[in-house]
């Protein structure tokens, strides 16, 4: 039922394509000789143009190509996770100094490092791919009976018990103590409680009067519609709003940009594509730092660890990102990071309710 499987498919079959070539006597005549395992060409296998350096200035195309096995492990790995030498320059700046690395890819230093769409995406599908490893999921296997039921019968439970409680409590009272009116008062109100919990529970039991439960009566038909759809399956619907979650990351982007504009409003020489960067280097990094908390609890962290990092670091890497993307003082990154503590707050409202709209039709 998950899209993981897909997401890696679709990536593994991106830019995998196989060229047989032979060599001896059943070799084909414009075949390229090899030495040690790289082709030893002097023109571009591509394109034809002549070589003059370590890429064909024509097409770009790399020259003296592997044809290896172990390359076409690597490219296979590439091509599934588009990890290659960039990749390990640009996670050490993400992390340790993201400011720096926002602006000098704003700036045009952009062969250095991964671009920030790829890092984002890449870390959404490996954010969620970890989650289903892990077991973070949403529970599929859930009916609002299942709900109240449980609900229903947890709250019966507290209330027989107390109830008991409070009786054993009158029995063992003298007839004289001065108390004893009150106990019985407060016992006759827990066993008419404890009646209509009794009741509540019959209702919940039977399936009609639940799904006269879930009437909504409000009369706009798709509003009930999507109401009826959590009602009468919500473990369908958390799967949904699960997979919409990852499918429809890259709406955080287009949300955010908005709030960082306002943030910059009196500043035009920042530009929507500059915020654009900022924004999805972030959601990059926090969804790399998901991962590496998930992880952390799987294997057993104490919770004051993982808590510590979630609380502390996505404020400190988002003021260090501020102060160095856009050249800010302590002061003006400081009061920025409050404002935009408050707009993830409400991007992530808009969100969620994008979602539940997405996965009502």
């Amino acid at each position: 039922m998950s899209d993981i499987g897909d997401a890696l498919g679709t990536a593994v079959e991106g830019g995998l394509f196989a060229k047989a070539v032979g060599r001896g006597k059943n070799a084909l005549p414009d075949t390229p000789a090899l030495e040690k395992g790289h082709f030893a060409e002097g023109a571009c296998l591509n394109c034809g143009t002549q070589l003059i350096g370590e890429h064909c200035h024509a097409c770009g195309q790399r020259a003296h190509l592997h044809r290896t096995l172990g390359a076409f492990g690597h490219d296979l790995l590439h091509g599934a996770l588009h990890l290659d030498g960039k990749t390990w320059k640009t996670l050490p700046l993400l992390v340790f100094k993201p400011g720096q690395l926002t602006r000098r890819y704003i700036e045009g230093e952009r062969a250095r490092f991964v671009s920030p769409m790829a890092l984002f995406l890449f870390s959404i599908f490996l954010m969620f791919a970890v989650f289903q490893a892990v077991g973070i999921s949403a529970p599929t296997e859930i009916t609002t009976s299942d709900v109240l039921k449980s609900n229903m019968q947890d709250v019966y439970a507290n209330a027989k018990k107390q109830t008991e409680d409070q009786r054993a409590r009158v029995a063992a009272m003298s007839p004289d103590s001065p108390n004893l009116a009150d106990a019985k008062a407060r016992l006759a109100r827990d066993e008419e409680n404890l009646k209509g919990l009794e009741q509540a529970r019959t209702l919940v039991a039977d399936e009609e009067d639940i799904e006269r439960l879930g009437e909504t009566g409000i009369g706009v038909p798709f509003i009930d519609q999507a109401i009826e759809k959590w009602r009468s399956n919500p473990g369908l619907m958390l799967y949904k709003l699960q997979t919409n979650s990852y499918k429809f990351s890259w709406l955080l982007i287009p949300l955010s940009i908005p709030f960082m504009w306002l943030l910059f409003l009196w500043k035009p020489r920042f530009r929507a594509y500059d915020h654009a960067i900022f924004v999805t280097y972030s959601i990059a990094f926090m969804s790399l730092l998901f991962i590496a908390v998930s992880v952390a609890v799987k294997f057993g962290v104490s919770e004051a660890v993982w808590v510590s990092m979630l609380c502390l670091v996505p404020p400190i890497h988002i003021y260090k990102q501020l102060r160095g993307a856009y050249g800010l003082s302590r002061f003006s990154a400081l009061w920025r990071l409050c404002m935009l503590s408050v707009f993830i707050i409400i991007v992530l409202s808009l969100f969620l309710q994008l979602l539940l709209v997405l996965g009502a039709f």
